[in-house]
């Protein structure tokens, strides 16, 4: 009877062990497949694709104002609520910004207007002289006139006849010597007023007034310091012409290019006001590419409305450049579209489109990153979609990207389907485990190189 007893319980322990195995592997298959994927449901809505670059605020005009004479920095002037001159004064046209010491200008000056008065008296000499040479030249013209009436003869002797013929040949030639020295006295006066308006204009140059209205956005002497105007005439002052309207100066990749053009739709945000969107439109393309480490880059200009003054000349920004935009459509992550199933995990009649898609998410970059014109085509890809515990995949047309969303067109793709963004992490715990297992290392499965 004890026997019979112990057999009777070995049965049943037995039993109960094998129901709980069949049930641990009966929930464990069914969840196998089912819970071991991350999935998105396709979801509707709006998309905006653009084109991210870093660009400067710059002023739209700037204006340098130089030195075109050597010397020392004596004052500055005062502006419109009679402060000196500095970072950020508010200036009109000629407004004196600036004195350099004008000593040996002014100087220069007086000794040019002294050459000058000196030629202009040898003018007033040389005219008095050429007078008193027109009367010689007369008296010997009259004379000479009256001996050729007369002749060599008794009442004229040769001697005579003679004398009266060269000294008028003698006063024609000093005539014309006189109108020459007049013209010669008259072209010295001339130098010499060249000279004199060199001069003052030089110490004119001493005064540094502003050439336009603006603002002062960089002062670059002090009082006492010297300037040297050589081949290059030393910067001052930078002045903006009007701060309302600004620049963002954008570097553009060579990939981009060909997606910007003028009046595009510009956005971006400065560090100084974080959270504040900025917007503008693209003005022009600057043709005079430059290339860093083998990177060709396009600075393209963007327009801007600065009424309210926030933006500052210099400031750092980001900038977005729209390229597309599209509204109530399917959106799916981009992690969907780069994620395809092995093969082997999914019905035979679905394994040569999982191998197709290996192949071709192997291949790719970051296919989903819009790039220049590349943003917005169409291209053929495949979403998996989630039936239960199966997988299945979905052609679809991809569209326009935002680098995080892509636009999906598909006959079989609905909103709310719940597509694959991939694999969750298995884990196995004492909750998971069977109770009949021991416990091992076991090595992870290589994931899809798209994932």
């Amino acid at each position: 009877m004890k026997s019979n007893g112990r057999n009777v319980f070995a049965l049943v322990a037995l039993a109960v062990l094998a129901a709980i195995g069949f049930t641990w592997s009966l929930n464990n298959g069914r969840s196998g497949n089912g819970s071991s994927y991350r999935t998105v449901p396709v979801k509707r809505g709006e998309l905006l694709a653009t084109i991210s670059a870093t660009g400067t605020v710059e002023p739209e005009e700037v204006i340098d104002v130089g030195a075109q004479v050597a010397g020392q920095i004596s004052s500055f002037g005062r502006d419109k609520t009679g402060k000196p001159i500095d970072y950020g004064s508010v200036v009109e046209a000629e407004m004196v910004l600036a004195q350099i010491d004008d000593s040996l200008y002014a100087a220069d000056v007086a000794m040019a207007n002294a050459q000058l008065q000196q030629a202009q008296a040898g003018v007033k000499r040389a005219e008095a002289d050429l007078g008193q040479l027109k009367a010689k030249h007369y008296q010997a013209e009259r004379d000479w006139e009256r001996a050729q009436k007369l002749g060599p003869s008794d009442a004229l002797a040769e001697a005579s006849y003679d004398a009266y013929r060269s000294a008028y040949d003698m006063a024609k030639a000093n005539l014309a010597v006189g109108e020459a020295a007049i013209q010669q006295a008259r072209e010295t006066a001339a130098h010499a007023e060249a000279t004199l308006q060199r001069t003052q204009r030089n110490l004119g140059y001493c005064t540094i007034k502003s050439p336009v209205n603006g603002v002062i956005i960089d002062r670059r002497v002090n009082i006492g310091q010297t300037v040297v105007a050589s081949l290059n005439a030393p910067s001052l002052f930078l002045i903006a012409k009007d701060l309302k309207r600004m620049q963002v100066w954008v570097s553009v990749n060579e990939a981009d290019i060909g997606a910007i053009h003028p009046g595009q739709p510009v956005r971006f945000t400065v560090d100084a006001y974080p959270g504040e969107v900025f917007h503008g439109e693209v003005g022009k393309i600057r043709l005079n590419a430059s290339m860093t480490q083998n990177v060709v880059t396009y600075t393209v200009e963007v327009i801007t409305d600065n009424s309210s003054g926030r933006l500052l000349p210099y400031l750092t920004a980001n900038v977005q450049f729209e390229i597309g935009q599209r509204t109530n459509v399917l959106l799916v992550p981009n992690a969907a579209l780069r994620w395809s199933p092995l093969p082997e995990d999914v019905d035979p009649e679905y394994r040569a489109t999982a191998e197709k898609a290996v192949y071709r998410t192997s291949g790719q970059r970051d296919a989903r990153q819009p790039s220049g014109q590349e943003a917005g085509k169409n291209h053929q890809d495949t979403v998996w979609a989630r039936d239960g515990s199966n997988l299945h995949p979905i052609n679809v047309i991809a569209g326009l990207t935002d680098g995080f969303m892509t636009e999906v067109r598909g006959e079989d793709l609905k909103e709310g389907l719940e597509v694959v963004v991939g694999k969750k992490q298995q884990q196995v715990d004492d909750q998971t485990a069977s109770p009949f297992t021991p416990q091992t290392m076991r090595s992870n499965r290589p994931q899809n190189p798209g994932q």
